[in-house]
């Protein structure tokens, strides 16, 4: 069975009971996407997943995944709208700051923590700090780089009667910042509610067209002269690196009339200091929690060299 047929076969199994469909009907869709218009796979499948959402009329949460989910632990949460079950502490609880949000906080095991959304609506259980749940069909998300799940009314949640390491999943790194990636400088993110993803020309994988809202961000290269690292910084971490704020890139974008400038500007500034940058770690990302400049190393005209090669 190709990947495009195993899709269908998933879709079809969420969508039967609500939506009057084919198995053939949503390979042929998902094929016509990755065949005609280049779409990977991952970005079809939540096309498809939209169109019979709206077509049944439903929320995203309303359709769980079926079938058996796979067991993560915190640090393989490394991809957006995956469905899986994981057991976890809850560390700590913080105040929403939406109604629509019922609990949020931090969960943890031995591998790390990550937040956590329980939706008011999603008429679950209260859950309590210091205590190990088994969470049933929760569903991945991320924003600027990190990583976090969601309970929704489809997720299952079983109390244990046990205790759980929590271990630290930081990172420190240091070398010189050799390379700014592509999709960094002044961004635009989709401003549909719950939805942070960085946009392509104008578009969100998910929502299709829409009016981004801007953001900063830095996906740098740290190089120590062995191993590279690659760091991802916040808007606040990026204002810190560069001195140049939200409001500051927006004006620069505007008298230029061109957004890339921005990332100019800040590969001047930045590029071939050498930095040490604390973290958790996503993925292959160190998440620039903490920044310190430090003193240039004393080949540092050759490691400025390298970074404006790259």
């Amino acid at each position: 069975m190709s990947d495009i047929q195993q899709t269908a076969s998933d879709l079809y199994e969420q969508f039967s009971d609500h939506v009057d469909v084919t198995e053939d009907e949503i390979e042929e869709r998902l094929d016509r996407l990755v065949s005609e218009y280049k779409v990977p796979l991952s970005e079809a499948r939540r096309s498809v997943e939209s169109h019979y959402l709206d077509e049944a009329g439903l929320e995203r949460d309303d359709i769980g995944s079926r079938g058996g989910n796979e067991t993560v632990q915190v640090e393989d949460v490394d991809e957006a709208e995956q469905w899986v079950d994981i057991t976890a502490k809850v560390v700590d609880l913080w105040e929403p700051r939406s109604d629509s949000v019922g609990q949020v906080g931090l969960l943890g095991d031995p591998t790390g923590t990550i937040k956590f959304t329980k939706w008011a609506k999603s008429d679950l259980p209260e859950l309590d700090e210091d205590t190990v749940y088994r969470f049933g069909n929760v569903v991945t998300d991320e924003y600027q780089g990190r990583f976090s799940v969601k309970l929704n009314r489809t997720t299952t949640i079983e109390e244990l009667d046990e205790d759980l390491e929590v271990g630290d999943n930081a990172e420190t790194v240091e070398g010189a910042l050799v390379d700014i990636q592509s999709g960094s400088g002044l961004i635009k993110r989709c401003p549909e509610e719950d939805c942070t993803r960085v946009l392509q020309n104008g578009r969100c994988s998910e929502h299709g067209e829409v009016e981004g809202e801007f953001d900063l961000r830095i996906k740098g290269v740290l190089d120590d002269g062995e191993d590279v690292h690659e760091v991802i910084f916040n808007d606040e971490s990026t204002e810190s690196l560069t001195g140049i704020g939200l409001e500051e890139a927006k004006q620069m974008a505007k008298d230029a009339l061109d957004t890339t400038v921005v990332a100019d500007e800040m590969r001047d500034r930045v590029l071939g200091r050498y930095y040490r940058v604390s973290g958790p770690t996503l993925g292959r990302y160190v998440l620039a929690n903490d920044i310190e400049e430090l003193s240039a190393p004393d080949d540092a005209e050759a490691v400025l060299i390298k970074a404006r090669s790259m």
